[in-house]
C-alpha cells in the first residue's frame, strides 16, 4: 500500500489541509463532482473547528491530546494484487457463517472482485468500486446523514476517506446469514492514520445481521477514524454487533449515522474488550411513525484504557420508541465515558423512551462520567433516564461466599451475570456463544490482544467454565 505525501503530526492543520489540497489537485478522490463538493465542505468545516480539545463541552473527559501530538501516516491507495488477507486474519469464531467483507489499513482487500453480487440482488464490497459501479445508489446517499458542522471527525472522514464498505439489500429481501465487516490493522511500517468510510443501505421490507469487527495484529500505535452511514427503509430490520479488540496503544473512534423509516427496526450493541482509546457515537433519527431503536453497549476496560459510547437519538415524529443501556466494568486506571441524549420534537407524541448507564468500579482509581439527558417537547410521552456507578453488591458477595464460593469467584460470577445481560441480547446464536466466552475469558485476566488475537483467531480447546454451580444464584 502506498503512503501519501503527508507524514505528519497528527494533530497540524496545516498539513492535514496541505494534504486535502494534494488529493484534489492530482485527482485522488472518489466520487464524482458531487462527493467533491461535500468533500470542499468537510474540510472547510473542520478547518474552522480544528480538532476538538478540552474545552469542548463533549470532549471535556477525553484525553485525545497524545493522539493528535503523535507522528502518524495516511495510508491510501489499492493494496497490492498480492496480498493475501487470509494469512493476516481468519475468524475462527466457532460455526460462524457469513459473508465476509475485509478492509486492511483502511482499504478494501479482494482475491477477485472489489463488487460481488449475492443471491436476490444484494451487493457488497469496496466503497471506492461503488461510487463507480453503482454510482446513482451511492450519491443518492452517501453524505446525507452526516452533519460535518456537528463532529470534527467525522468532517475529517468526510474530507479524506478514500475507501470502505458499501452493503446494499434490495426492497423485500431477507439476507439469509450475517455480513461481517473487519477493519484489519497490519503494518510494518509504521504507525497509521486511517479513515475509512462505510455505507449501509436497506430497502422496504428487508433483513440484515451485520457484525462490524476492529482487530489490530500488531502493536504499534494507529489510529482509525471511521464513518457509517446506515438508511433503513421503512419496515425494515438490522442487527448491527459493533465488536472492538485493538491494542492498547491504538485509538478507533467510530461515528455511526443511523435513519429509520416507518415500522423499522435499530438493534445496534457495542462490546468493547480491549483498546487504548475507543470512541463510539451513534446519531439515531427516527423519521419514520412506529420505528423502534435500541442502543446496547458492553465495555470492559482495566490497566490505563478508556472508552466512551455517546449515543444521540432524535424522536421526530409520533408513536416511535427507542432505549438504551450500556454496562461497564473498570478496573487498574482505567476511565470511561457515557453521554446519552434523547431528544423528542413537538410533533413526537406517543413516543416512549428509555435510558440507562450501569457500570461497576473495581478500584478507586478508575473512573466514569456518565450524563443522561432527556429533551422533551412533547406532552404526551413515557421517558425515563438513569445511571448508576458503583462497588459489587456486597449482599449478594456474602450470599455467595457463604454458600462455599470463594471470594475471587465470587467476584467473578458477579461481574459475568452483571456483563451478560446484554450478551445475552445477540440474536446470532454462534457469536453469542462466543463472546459469552470472551467476557469470561476477559474478567479472568486472559484477554488481552496479541498475534492470536482471541476476539476473532483463536478458538478454545474447550468451553470456558466457571467451577461454581451457577444454579446457586
Amino acid at each position: 500500500m502506498a503512503m501519501s505525501s503527508y507524514n505528519g503530526i497528527l494533530g497540524d492543520t496545516k498539513g492535514i489541509a496541505g494534504l486535502f489540497e494534494h488529493k484534489l489537485s492530482t485527482s485522488e478522490f472518489k466520487g464524482g463532482k458531487a462527493y467533491t463538493e461535500i468533500r470542499k465542505g468537510a474540510i472547510a468545516s473542520f478547518l474552522k473547528s480544528g480538532f476538538p480539545g478540552k474545552e469542548d463541552e463533549k470532549w471535556r473527559n477525553s484525553d485525545i491530546e497524545k493522539f493528535l501530538e503523535s507522528r502518524f501516516e495516511f495510508a491510501e491507495g489499492a493494496l497490492p494484487a498480492d496480498v493475501d488477507v487470509d494469512k493476516i486474519f481468519a475468524c475462527e469464531v466457532p460455526d460462524l457463517d457469513t459473508w465476509l467483507i475485509t478492509l486492511l489499513n483502511g482499504h478494501y482487500a479482494a482475491k477477485n472482485s472489489d463488487l460481488r453480487i449475492l443471491p436476490q440482488g444484494i451487493i457488497i464490497g469496496s466503497l471506492s468500486r461503488a461510487m463507480r459501479d453503482a454510482h446513482e445508489l451511492v450519491e443518492a446517499h452517501l453524505g446525507r446523514l452526516v452533519n460535518n458542522d456537528k463532529n470534527a471527525f467525522a468532517a475529517l472522514n468526510s474530507a479524506l476517506s478514500g475507501d470502505g464498505v458499501f452493503i446494499y439489500v434490495p426492497d423485500n429481501v431477507i439476507v439469509e446469514k450475517p455480513i461481517q465487516m473487519v477493519n484489519v490493522v497490519n503494518s510494518e511500517s509504521g504507525s497509521l492514520f486511517m479513515q475509512p468510510r462505510n455505507l449501509v443501505i436497506l430497502g422496504k421490507n428487508s433483513q440484515l445481521q451485520l457484525v462490524h469487527c476492529d482487530d489490530s495484529r500488531d502493536q504499534a500505535m494507529h489510529f482509525t477514524n471511521a464513518v457509517t452511514e446506515f438508511f433503513i427503509g421503512d419496515n425494515a430490520s438490522l442487527d448491527h454487533y459493533k465488536m472492538q479488540n485493538i491494542n492498547d496503544h491504538s485509538a478507533v473512534l467510530h461515528s455511526g449515522w443511523f435513519t429509520l423509516g416507518r415500522d423499522s427496526r435499530l438493534t445496534t450493541n457495542a462490546i468493547s474488550l480491549n483498546g487504548g482509546f475507543i470512541r463510539n457515537e451513534n446519531e439515531i433519527v427516527l423519521k419514520g411513525e412506529g420505528a423502534d431503536a435500541n442502543a446496547l453497549g458492553v465495555y470492559l476496560v482495566d490497566k490505563k484504557q478508556h472508552v466512551e459510547n455517546h449515543v444521540h437519538v432524535s424522536h421526530l415524529v409520533p408513536r416511535c420508541t427507542s432505549s438504551e443501556l450500556f454496562k461497564g466494568i473498570l478496573d487498574d486506571y482505567s476511565t470511561a465515558v457515557f453521554t446519552g441524549h434523547i431528544l423528542v420534537a413537538r410533533d413526537a407524541q406517543k413516543t416512549e423512551a428509555y435510558q440507562s448507564n450501569r457500570n461497576i468500579q473495581l478500584t478507586d482509581k478508575a473512573r466514569v462520567n456518565t450524563q443522561p439527558f432527556l429533551e422533551i417537547y412533547a406532552d404526551d410521552v413515557k421517558c425515563s433516564h438513569g445511571a448508576t456507578v458503583g462497588q459489587l453488591d456486597a449482599e449478594a458477595m456474602f450470599y455467595l461466599k457463604s454458600r462455599g464460593i470463594g471470594e475471587e469467584n465470587a467476584k467473578m460470577l458477579l461481574m459475568y451475570a452483571f456483563a451478560s445481560e446484554i450478551v445475552q441480547k445477540i440474536s446470532i446464536l454462534n457469536l453469542r456463544e462466543r463472546i459469552d466466552d470472551m467476557i469470561k475469558k476477559r474478567l479472568r485476566g486472559e484477554l488481552s490482544i496479541c498475534d492470536q488475537c482471541v476476539l476473532h483467531c483463536s478458538k478454545p480447546d474447550q468451553p470456558i467454565q466457571f467451577e461454581i454451580d451457577m444454579s446457586k444464584i
